[in-house]
């Protein structure tokens, strides 16, 4: 997704149930599975051909390049999993999302583009929970038979200062 603002919000009645719904189950199973550490399953959710990027809320209004993760298609993204599972060592932690409803701004290419806010808190093995970043989803996602698929996914978080380092998926 490019750094151009958004095009105005779609009023409810333009946008079919099927794809409220489908977007809306998208976008709850897409926090949980993160929460529940489910990420081989949150992997699943996206296109092969997807786009998956971490930016800065500075960076995108300024029209900056600079990205803090990007995964250009699925293989990258299963990839990152299995680092976070095999390889790299990371504090050790619990997620938990909250994600606002979507807002949809129109369809582009076969997808239904929308925005989400979202919160995402992490508590430590000692029980300390603290919020790690606060920001907006920027998605993009095909809906068929009644299911959604993520084609993109830009997180632009309102800050790039993250209290440790970023191992899950935001």
């Amino acid at each position: 997704m490019s750094a151009v603002p958004p095009a105005a919000p779609l009023a409810a009645f333009d946008v079919p149930r099927e794809v409220r719904d489908a977007v809306g189950d998208l976008l709850a199973a897409y926090g949980l599975l993160i929460d529940e550490d489910k990420l081989e399953d949150w992997v699943a959710l996206f296109d092969d051909a997807c786009d998956y990027k971490v930016v800065t809320r500075e960076n995108v209004e300024q029209g900056l390049p600079n990205v803090l993760i990007w995964c250009d298609n699925k293989d990258m993204l299963s990839d990152r999993v299995h680092s976070y599972r095999h390889v790299n060592e990371y504090n050790l932690h619990w997620d938990r999302h909250v994600i606002g409803p979507p807002r949809f701004l129109g369809q582009q290419d076969g997808a239904w583009r929308f925005e989400a806010s979202y919160a995402l808190f992490q508590t430590d093995l000692e029980g300390a929970s603290r919020l790690f970043s606060v920001g907006r989803y920027r998605m993009a996602a095909s809906v068929a038979s009644g299911a959604a698929r993520l084609r993109s996914v830009e997180v632009v978080a309102d800050t790039g200062l993250v209290p440790s380092l970023l191992a899950t998926p935001i």
